[in-house]
């Protein structure tokens, strides 16, 4: 009988609860209809409800390792109810306000607000702005505790209008790619708007009554509906490459006065893009990101040279040439039908190998062999293409992707003369980031894996949805094909036309591109050059194009113009990061022998310790604070241990406790593995310190 009453009462709470819920919309509904009807008028000084929208709080873009890359700070416009307070309040305190209004803004005296002030209560207006500048929340809370406004909006008539704005921590580090919102706080480019859906969330509504002076306020009336705060975006953007990228390019479209350039460093077997780089010049000359030419529409272009990739890939999985098989260059003219192409170089190569017409560059080479193979039947080349996924879109995660253009025997502008230019990568189009993503599938053992930018959207700490990349083609090409056009991209570096970035340290491959542009449906002397490759080349982990368009002065090509990019670029990632090196990290090479185990630290300390052991030591730099140690007979010498500012410390030998203090005074992020203390340093010492650089000490 027990058991059945309380099935009742839950029975009946529920049906109390359903109605209730249903008086509350309906009321709601009512209220609604009949505010937008305008047919309600307010009573006193109010002219009227209003349903009103409340942004919801705009999600956070983050970079690979959690730092923020773009995040909403709330401000607030201070508005006030003059008529609120006392007349005792508002007599003793005014004058106080008015003065700490007048000291903050500094666009009118003392005097000048508390007379504005005055006239405002004295006309009985209910609501005016104090000043059109927003206040951020440490000043909001400072003013908080001021005069009259101190006794809160009931009592003292104080107004803070939360309104949210953008703020992008690394400044216009990697700007256009991360994109910008509107008024509205709507994305309008790149992630801002490819995911302005997830980070917008879902905005929240509410009845406001219209005050005497333009202003509204909430009437919390219970139908309110709460905004959803927006969710995060965690992007596979590294800081410290996108820095190294922009700075690199940025220097070389200076030298250059260079019209635009864009660099994009890509994770070879993950597919994830580590730094995006656009920058193109203002009237006035400097550079900024514009437009995200790596990936769009009018970044889609001739690429030149560089396609001579897939040109080689085609005639290697369509025939049984050698690497070591010749061809005849001529003298650096050839005529196919009524077109005459010509070679880099004055006078031309001769003959060459099928290596060396593709290391040199040879454009009447590359020609010549795909017009022998495929001059028959275009379309079988055609079919290599597309079989390489170069028709494909990649379907990357932002908005506005340039589509491939790469024309067929079908269509109406193919010539006698399509074929050999296309060979050299003319007469077709495609973007840096689909060209680059041809050569990381080199890089990756033939496996052609789409490039992604964004790997995570979170709601706090909790995943809602991880991107993986899609393989877009199992294999571009045999074993064979691999290998062999592995060892010409490593020759390019090594003997080619980009031997000017060879180092010894490791080994890049890679391919140079130079194409003319076109204006008003004709080829003209300027040129769009480029360089995209993979580095270290018998264990790539980055691939990375860099193109620069219309370079001026007496360099022209992708060799000498965008190659010293990629090199530079690579060279400080190469540095920074001590698992792409083959020589080993920084060791302590100290002795042990019959004195404990002293290496480095804090000079004082050190003495301290071995004036108490009774160990005999003596200092080379009395007044340098960190030292190392040097062990001369039966005493230690103290040597000083420099601490260079811009410089990354030596703090192999140190307690951990004394490499932390050095390196995070530096502005370093400190990893540790292992007990003891420091036995190498992933950074090497002394080289350019980079501020928030993540380096590794084992222990041992």
């Amino acid at each position: 009988m027990k058991v059945k009453t309380n099935i009742l009462l839950r029975v009946r709470i529920a049906y109390l609860a359903v109605a209730l819920f249903t008086i509350a919309a309906v009321y709601r509904l009512v209220i609604i209809q009949y505010v937008e009807s305008e047919q309600w008028r307010g009573l006193g000084q109010t002219n009227g409800l209003k349903v009103m929208k409340i942004n919801a709080t705009r999600g956070n873009i983050y970079a690979d390792d959690g730092s923020l890359l773009a995040t909403s700070l709330p401000f607030y416009k201070v508005a006030f109810d003059p008529s609120l307070a006392t007349h005792d309040l508002f007599d003793s305190q005014i004058d106080s306000l008015s003065y700490l209004l007048s000291q903050h803004f500094r666009n009118l005296s003392s005097r000048q607000y508390k007379a504005k002030i005055m006239e405002q209560r004295k006309i009985g207006r209910r609501y005016m702005i104090i000043n059109q500048n927003l206040i951020d929340y440490q000043e909001k809370k400072k003013m908080e505790k001021w005069p009259i406004f101190r006794k809160g909006r009931l009592s003292g008539g104080i107004i803070f209008e939360k309104v949210e704005k953008r703020f992008l921590p690394f400044s216009q580090l990697g700007g256009r790619t991360i994109g910008t919102v509107n008024g509205e706080d709507r994305g309008v480019v790149g992630l801002e708007y490819s995911f302005n859906k997830e980070l917008s969330g879902r905005d929240g509504e509410a009845l406001y009554q219209k005050m005497v002076g333009g202003g509204w306020k909430p009437v919390y009336d219970g139908t309110e509906l709460r905004p959803i705060e927006g969710m995060d975006i965690q992007t596979t953007i590294n800081v410290n490459i996108q820095d190294i990228a922009e700075n690199a390019l940025l220097g070389a479209l200076e030298k250059n006065q260079a019209d635009y350039g864009s660099v994009v460093v890509m994770e070879v077997h993950t597919g994830q893009i580590k730094a995006i780089s656009n920058l193109s010049r203002n009237s006035k000359g400097n550079y900024y990101e514009s437009y995200n030419y790596a990936v769009g529409s009018q970044g889609s272009r001739e690429p030149g040279s560089t396609f001579k990739l897939a040109s080689m890939i085609a005639l290697l999985e369509n025939s049984k040439l050698q690497l070591h098989d010749s061809i005849d260059t001529e003298n650096g003219s050839f005529k196919f039908f009524n077109e005459t192409m010509r070679d880099h170089k004055k006078g031309g190569f001769g003959t060459l190998s099928i290596q060396e017409a593709f290391e040199k560059s040879s454009n009447i080479g590359i020609a010549k062999l795909i017009q022998n193979h495929f001059g028959k039947n275009p379309q079988k080349f055609i079919d290599q293409l597309r079989a390489m996924g170069l028709y494909e879109p990649l379907d990357f995660q932002m908005y506005g992707e340039g589509a491939s253009y790469i024309k067929s025997p079908k269509d109406s502008t193919w010539s006698g003369t399509s074929l050999p230019w296309m060979s050299h990568g003319y007469e077709l189009k495609m973007t840096p980031l689909h060209t680059l993503t041809l050569f990381n599938s080199i890089a990756n053992e033939g496996k052609m894996v789409q490039p992604i930018i964004v790997k995570y959207i979170k709601r706090a700490d909790q995943v809602i949805q991880e991107f993986e990349a899609k393989i877009l083609k199992e294999k571009i090409c045999s074993e064979s094909t691999l290998r062999d056009v592995k060892i010409m991209l490593q020759g390019v570096v090594e003997r080619g036309t980009a031997k000017n970035i060879y180092t010894p340290k490791y080994n890049i491959a890679g391919k140079t591109g130079t194409a003319k542009n076109v204006k008003n449906g004709l080829y003209t002397n300027e040129y769009y050059t480029s360089f995209v490759g993979y580095f270290p080349a018998e264990k790539p982990k980055y691939s990375c194009i860099v193109v620069i368009d219309k370079p001026k002065g007496y360099q022209i090509y992708g060799g000498d113009v965008s190659a010293p990019v990629f090199r530079k670029i690579a060279d400080k990632i190469y540095s920074n990061e001590i698992e792409l090196q083959d020589v080993e990290p920084i060791e302590d090479l100290h002795m042990v022998g019959i004195f404990p185990l002293i290496k480095s630290g804090n000079q004082r300390d050190l003495i301290q310790i071995s004036n108490k052991l009774g160990i005999s030591n003596h200092s080379e730099s009395p007044n340098a604070e960190w030292v190392k140690t040097q062990i001369i007979n039966n005493s230690v010498l103290w040597k000083e241990n420099n601490v260079t500012p811009q410089q990354v410390p030596n703090v192999v030998g140190m307690t951990l406790k004394d490499a932390y203090f050095v390196l995070e005074n530096a502005g370093l992020k400190v990893q540790t593995q292992g007990f003891g203390r420091v036995k190498t340093q992933s950074i090497e010492p002394n080289s350019k310190l980079r501020l928030n650089q993540k380096i590794e000490l084992k222990l041992g």
